[in-house]
């Protein structure tokens, strides 16, 4: 039996899924702080290892391969807005929250009729040439993910009590 899963599928509600787990752990992060009278934005420029971008770049990065990643697909180009830099604890929350609405706003017929597109990308030297499908699986979501669990490992490694199932967030599972 062929394998009846769409393009809308693969992407927003995976992207959804941990972005919304994203926002779940921020906020933890929030409470613990507000329990251990730490501050949050002493997370923001928080790295694992100092030739590692810092906690508020990785939010940002996951957020435009997130949404601008969708984007891409759409338009054919992948041009998400400059990089912020340090800001507050709460603003990368609320960048979160604003990934979501985004998200949230694109219709499944719509992205389904993207699907099989050509999008070429160039990063630097490098010019790379992905259909619809390509870009979203081999390119987007492993850079979104990367991004996403190394924003949870540095909260982690900063005492923030999360674990694998604020990670994972709201499972898809099918009803029983």
């Amino acid at each position: 039996m062929p394998m009846a899963t769409s393009f809308y599928e693969l992407s927003v509600p995976t992207f959804l899924q941990t972005v919304t787990a994203v926002g779940g752990f921020l906020e933890r992060a929030a409470r613990h702080c507000v329990e251990t009278g730490a501050d949050p934005d002493d997370f923001v420029d928080a790295r694992l290892y100092k030739d590692m971008a810092p906690f508020h770049f990785q939010i940002e990065a996951l957020s435009h391969h997130a949404v601008w990643g969708m984007e891409a697909v759409k338009t054919g180009v992948f041009d998400p807005p400059a990089l912020i830099g340090s800001m507050p604890f709460a603003a990368l929350q609320a960048m979160i929250g604003e990934a979501v609405t985004a998200l949230e706003a694109f219709n499944p017929g719509e992205v389904d009729g993207w699907a099989g597109k050509d999008l070429d990308l160039q990063i630097g030297p490098r010019r790379l040439a992905f259909t619809s499908e390509t870009f979203i699986l081999s390119f987007a979501l492993p850079n979104f993910h990367f991004h996403a669990v190394t924003a949870y490992d540095i909260l982690r490694s900063r005492g923030v009590p999360i674990g694998k199932r604020d990670y994972e967030g709201r499972l898809r599972t099918r009803p029983a």
